[in-house]
């Protein structure tokens, strides 16, 4: 299992400086979707720079204009970029296409939608490389967690090739890491830190434990 770091609320700036402490025990950064549209694709582009060797996703959530919109993400340096699974499936294949051109991944992102198990097995049908089950910030406000999705998608699809968000923390990590999916991905549970090192290296070693399980 990987985990991934959001980074939806900090700027470019505060991204890098955070990326000093934490980039060796995270295997994903995430460039978040109000990061992008406060900046754009430059923070991309600079994580990309600075970190080479990291993953860097894009989380472009693309709805329309598949073809261009990731053409873009993927010249900024983004190693995967996300669709909205409610997208047209024109357009998930636009983006697919563009991405496995470049030998880049794509991420389809099932936030909103109640049909998951029909849609992921059409998401993998069209061929992305991973499907997201994602809880809202504004849906958390209600208590909802992305638990039982998670367990919804992993007897759907084969679970590397699926992945959680939606208020994972060090203290709930271990359940979803039981479900075994291919990508944990945490936000502010790991930028908010008071230490952001030790609770990543936290998290990373229970996925580490689960995965030796």
């Amino acid at each position: 299992m990987k985990l991934q770091i959001a980074m939806d609320t900090l700027g470019g700036a505060e991204v890098m400086r955070l990326l000093e402490r934490v980039h060796d025990v995270v295997d994903i950064v995430e460039i978040g979707t109000p990061l992008i549209l406060r900046e754009g694709l430059a923070p991309v582009r600079a994580v990309k720079k600075r970190y080479p060797e990291l993953t860097v996703l894009a989380d472009t959530k693309i709805v329309d204009g598949g073809r261009l919109e990731c053409g873009d993400a993927v010249a900024a340096g983004a190693d995967i970029v996300t669709v909205l699974a409610a997208a047209d499936d024109a357009t998930i294949q636009d983006v697919i296409a563009a991405a496995h051109e470049k030998n880049r991944f794509v991420m389809a992102d099932l936030i909103g939608r109640a049909d998951i198990t029909r849609r992921a097995e059409e998401l993998l049908a069209l061929d992305a490389d991973f499907i997201c089950v994602h809880t809202g910030v504004d849906a958390q406000k209600s208590g909802r967690t992305p638990q039982g999705d998670l367990k919804t998608l992993v007897a759907a699809i084969p679970p590397e090739r699926a992945a959680v968000a939606g208020g994972v923390s060090p203290a709930s990590v271990r359940q979803y890491a039981a479900l075994h999916p291919g990508i944990i991905i945490a936000g502010s549970a790991l930028t908010s830190a008071q230490d952001p090192r030790a609770a990543a290296a936290a998290m990373r070693a229970i996925l580490q434990e689960e995965d030796c399980a």
